[in-house]
Parts: C-alpha cells; structure tokens; sequence
C-alpha cells in the first residue's frame, strides 16, 4: 500500500494499537497466565485477541512471568519502542487502565458476584479473588501515580527476559511436536 506505514492501512495499524493495549490492560487487571504468541490472534483488520484463559488471577504454568504480556514482537508490529505508534500504543494502555480504575468497585462485585461460580482458578483460593484483583488496580494512587505505575509495568514487560526465553522455549516444543 503506498505511503501507509509498513505497507499496512492506517485503520489495521489503528486498529492493532488499540487492541493490543487493552489486551496488555485486561489480561493484567485479571492476571492471564500462559501468555504466549500462540495464544494471540490477529484479525484481518487488525484486532488483537487472546484465545486461551486457562489460567487466570495470577496463576501461570511459567516461571516469573511479567507483569504484562508485551513481547518484542509485539512492540516491533508497531515500529519498536521510539516509534509514534508505540507511544499511542501506551497512551491506550494509560486511558484504558485509569478508565477501568473508576469502574472497580462494578469490576470487584463482579468478582465477587463468581466467587461460587466453580471456576477452578477461583476455586483455589476464594478468599482472595477479589482482593488479586483490586490490588491490580492500585486504587491507592491517584491517576497520575496510576499512570507512572502502568508505565513502569509496561517498561518491564518490553525488557523481561524470562518471558523471552520462554516463548523461544515454546516455539522449540511446538516444532518438535510436529
């Protein structure tokens, strides 16, 4: 496509962007576990969506995952870390998650509403699904802190390096499956 950015359309860039920051915001906030590109799909115009939620409230079959699932590829679909892309990429993240932040008291009645619903990772430990998932909010800082909170989560997600190994490790596992 010419004069579009990677030969991409601005709506699919637009549209990954956005997508991508509220997977990273959601899967955080609810703690997905086994966050690997595997278990990302992308749309034809670009939407982003995570197709496995077996391990939920920070329960994950990896060792010290990060924070937030926010691979180098992911970060390189949208022109790497100094790109304008990624730089609205974390505006989302930032705008999404103070949203959220004013709906958490809805959020946490949910939560509590499916303590007793037999969802296994729930299940483990009933007492805390609740309190797991306001800690995720911080609800102690006020919105600038949030923000300076979610940047440094998404700093060490971009850097992990366990969660690097890991997905090589894992492509490794799925090329000898075949």
């Amino acid at each position: 496509m010419e004069g579009a950015a990677y030969g991409i359309s601005p709506e699919v860039i637009d549209n990954y962007i956005k997508s991508c920051a509220g997977y990273c915001v959601v899967t955080y906030l609810l703690g997905v576990g086994d966050r690997h590109l595997d278990n990302l799909l992308l749309t034809k115009n670009g939407k982003l969506f995570h197709v496995d939620f077996g391990y939920i409230l920070g329960r994950d079959p990896k060792v010290l995952p990060p924070p937030m699932r926010l691979s180098r590829e992911m970060v390189d679909a949208m022109g790497g870390t100094n790109s304008d892309h990624f730089h609205d990429f974390k505006k989302h993240c930032y705008t999404s998650f103070l949203a959220l932040r004013r709906s958490a008291n809805l959020i946490l009645n949910l939560f509590a509403l499916v303590v007793d619903a037999s969802i296994p990772d729930i299940a483990l430990e009933p007492d805390k699904t609740v309190k797991k998932v306001q800690d995720k909010f911080v609800l102690h800082l006020n919105d600038e802190e949030a923000v300076h909170y979610m940047q440094n989560l998404i700093e060490i997600s971009v850097t992990a390096m366990m969660a690097a190994v890991f997905e090589n490790l894992h492509k490794m596992a799925q090329y000898w499956r075949k």
